[in-house]
């Protein structure tokens, strides 16, 4: 009876933390390469949005618009509020004439290049795949903004395999 009290406590522990504080997910795709590889874990903030707001270049966990049991993981691109234009595989920020800066792309941008361009409305966010090429993103969606109360967390860092251990810029 003596251990029965502590690991109650400590599992009671985990599942607050597993549910309330992280996010343990991987990435099955090569969407997201080369930030997040195939098969690579990690660890996200579920509490990083709570006081915030997700800023143009994080990398967050949310569930997939067009089906919400599916979890996703993408970068933001777009915020509440801009219009993004995308031409020749460069992305403009409300009307800008200088590209967002993009040095985490995989490769040149080559497929669905644009031109398009997407209205983020209020309270939501618009979200692209690190590789371009490779990526099911908002550029294809159904339901192409993702609202705050669907996004889940802030990747923090990758843990396995240990090789590619290290935080997500």
């Amino acid at each position: 009876m003596s251990w029965v009290i502590p690991f109650a406590i400590a599992l009671v522990a985990a599942l607050l933390i597993k549910n309330f504080l992280i996010i343990n997910a991987d990435v099955p795709t090569g969407s997201m390469e080369n930030t997040i590889l195939p098969g690579d874990r990690f660890i996200g903030n579920r509490l990083a949005y709570v006081f915030g707001e997700p800023e143009r270049g994080d990398i967050i966990v949310f569930r997939y618009p067009d089906d919400e049991s599916e979890i996703y993981v993408k970068r933001v691109i777009g915020l509440p509020g801009d219009t993004i234009a995308i031409e020749d595989g460069k992305i403009y920020i409300n009307g800008s004439t200088e590209p967002l800066q993009e040095d985490y792309l995989k490769e040149e941008w080559t497929v669905a290049t644009g031109p398009y361009t997407f209205e983020v409305p209020e309270g939501s966010y618009f979200m692209m795949g690190d590789n371009r090429n490779d990526s099911w993103d908002a550029r294809y969606w159904s339901n192409t903004y993702v609202t705050k109360d669907k996004i889940l967390g802030k990747a923090l860092f990758t843990y396995w395999p240990f090789a590619h251990f290290g935080k997500l810029e």
